[in-house]
């Protein structure tokens, strides 16, 4: 029996399940440490004060929005027709969520001026 398209395939959800566990958690944690970051500053007074708030402030700006894109590109995986043809994108969102998150943190991190 071959596949024909437009045919539905069972037991093809795996990636996205996977990517959900990994993107949540790893999403709920970036968010965190990103909130907590201000406290870094918190002794800086001055110049250096406004410096790191200019900056956190768009990198924070950054980090949310990366944050809501690999929810987007979750959704957009699970939300695919499950199908034959559409096999190949589903795997392609699900990998693209965990990475999103990784990126927007590292992102984040390399544009906060910490302290030191």
């Amino acid at each position: 029996m071959s596949i024909t398209q437009g045919t539905s395939v069972r037991g093809t959800r795996v990636g996205q399940l996977i990517a959900t566990v990994v993107t949540l958690p790893a999403a709920l944690f970036a968010y965190v440490i990103g909130s907590l970051t201000p406290m870094a500053c918190d002794s800086c007074d001055g110049a250096e004060a406004e410096h790191f708030t200019r900056s956190f402030d768009t990198a924070f700006t950054l980090l949310r929005v990366g944050l809501l894109t690999s929810l987007a590109l979750l959704l957009v995986s699970w939300g695919l027709p499950q199908t034959e043809e559409n096999a190949a994108r589903r795997a392609v969102f699900a990998v693209l969520a965990p990475s999103t998150v990784v990126f927007s943190f590292l992102l984040f991190e390399g544009m906060v001026p910490y302290p030191g």
